[in-house]
């Protein structure tokens, strides 16, 4: 389980079906039909893209701890 992408997902949740949204009303799509398809596809894919961008944050940030370092500061407890 990874922390970081549980808080990052309401947050790419809102920017997806924002940007789908935006993305049907500027092609003439203006019904409850549109927002429906677009909150849809954003709660679907929020999750995923959370992850995504947990995993490019741990991997650029060079004071994050690796899995090994973590594991041996806790002393092998699982992350809660």
């Amino acid at each position: 389980m990874d922390r970081l992408s549980l808080l990052l997902t309401p947050m790419t949740g809102a920017v997806i079906t924002g940007m789908l949204v935006i993305v049907m009303f500027s092609l003439g799509f203006y019904s409850w039909i549109a927002v429906a398809i677009g909150a849809g596809i954003g709660c679907v894919l929020a999750w995923p893209a959370a992850y995504v961008v947990s995993r490019r944050i741990k991997q650029s940030d060079p004071r994050w701890p690796t899995r090994a370092e973590a594991d041996r500061l806790r002393g092998g407890l699982p992350e809660v």
